[in-house]
């Protein structure tokens, strides 16, 4: 595999258009965390003006800037963006999670920018998750099955991103380290829970990037800050 940007990531800040930020935290606030990068992206509530307003509050500030789309329709073209991170649910349960939603987008874009577009192999684990909902996802999956789902990823697909989604709860520490066991050169990421400095470092022991979401909307910076700092310190 070529060398991505993300091979050099710990920590990235996940930002949901659809949420409001606490009072007084600005999104120049949280891209001076020291995040490694910024994906924006939720499952519910997504526009391409949301999108655009978050994007636009974040260019200000030198802070690497990912649009993590959840349908092809919420897709925006802003030169400031370093490029696309494209779910493709590998445990979901309904096709177009896979491939359909990503054939919907290439049909109707006449000029895909395939420099700026990668994939990420989505394993979702919360079964109460709005994502898990959405995409019908099989969450009652073992070590070995979560294992095997990221070997197929890295494997088969050459997916260079294995992301292990728990989506607002805390994962399984035997499941994270059966996934990053599971793979080699591939980049697991890890997000779901993680809340302060101790969650973080423990699944930073496991997984290549941890991504924090939730926390910076209810939280507010000072929380953030302490999980970059684990997630380097790991």
């Amino acid at each position: 595999m070529t060398a991505c940007p993300w091979d050099d990531w710990n920590h990235i800040l996940k930002i949901d258009p659809d949420k409001e930020l606490p009072e007084g935290v600005t999104y120049g606030d949280l891209c001076a965390t020291g995040t490694d990068a910024i994906e924006v992206g939720g499952t519910m509530g997504i526009t391409e003006e949301n999108m655009e307003a978050v994007v636009d509050a974040c260019a200000e500030h030198d802070v690497p800037l990912y649009q993590e789309p959840s349908s092809p329709d919420v897709v925006i073209d802003n030169r400031a963006l370093e490029g696309y991170l494209i779910p493709t649910v590998f445990n979901a349960g309904s096709p177009f999670w896979i491939t359909g939603a990503h054939k919907e987008w290439v049909r109707t874009d006449d000029d895909m920018d395939w420099d700026r577009t990668w994939t990420e192999a989505y394993i979702v684990m919360n079964p109460e998750a709005d994502v898990a909902e959405y995409t019908e996802a099989d969450c009652d999956l073992g070590p070995d099955d979560v294992a095997a789902y990221a070997e197929v990823a890295e494997r088969m697909f050459g997916q260079e991103i294995v992301y292990l989604e728990y989506s607002g709860t805390f994962g399984d520490e035997e499941i994270v380290e059966a996934a990053g066991e599971a793979t080699d050169e591939t980049t697991l990421f890890y997000g779901g829970g993680i809340h302060d400095y101790d969650s973080a470092a423990t699944m930073a022991q496991h997984a290549d990037v941890i991504v924090v979401g939730d926390l910076a909307h209810e939280e507010g910076v000072e929380a953030v800050r302490e999980t970059v700092e684990a997630a380097r310190d790991a």
